[in-house]
């Protein structure tokens, strides 16, 4: 059975928002469910500004890993969740907490999606799946990585770019969610 986790990326300092996204409403709260409702047998959070606070809001028990080197981009965030992710984990959801327009049934059409087209045509375990949430034919997020993509990612994320140019180097399956949601990040209250 593949295992699969989300990765909520939450750790910005929300500059443009003029305050950390983790702190903005419900934001953090509602991320993690749009996950876990989506199918994610998991979900790790990743903190960075603001990290103590964001914690705070958490429910009891949510695994959490803290990107020390958060302000460098959203790169050193998805280094961080990756590289925390278990090695019973197969694949990952990747995340940002900053699209509360993107709810579970965004996530769970990429997942099931992603389950169909390797079903019938190649590995079903999921470390080899790539997949991604594209609004009205513009990629976008969640972004579902398989473990054997994780090196070549992390390798990848640096900056603000995350694992943009490795996605466009390598065969993504890609998901149209526009009926579903926008997928645009929200930098304004």
């Amino acid at each position: 059975m593949t295992v699969i986790a989300g990765l909520l990326l939450a750790a910005g300092a929300g500059r443009r928002m003029g305050m950390p996204k983790a702190l903005v409403d419900d934001w953090l709260v509602r991320s993690i469910g749009v996950l876990a409702d989506g199918g994610c047998d998991e979900v790790l959070v990743v903190l960075g500004a603001a990290a103590d606070e964001a914690r705070d809001r958490l429910p009891a028990g949510q695994q959490v890993v803290v990107a020390e080197d958060w302000d460098a981009g959203m790169g050193a965030s998805l280094r961080a969740g990756l590289q925390a992710l278990g090695t019973d984990v197969d694949a990952a959801v990747v995340h940002l907490v900053d699209l509360p327009d993107v709810g579970a049934d965004v996530v769970r059409r990429v997942v099931i999606s992603t389950r169909s087209t390797h079903r019938s045509t190649g590995p079903t375990t999921g470390q080899s799946w790539l997949a991604r949430a594209a609004y009205d034919g513009v990629p976008g997020h969640p972004v579902l990585i398989g473990r054997d993509h994780w090196e070549g990612v992390v390798e990848a994320a640096v900056g603000d770019h995350g694992a943009r140019g490795y996605l466009k180097t390598h065969d993504v399956h890609v998901v149209e969610c526009g009926d579903l949601a926008g997928g645009r990040d929200v930098d304004s209250r």
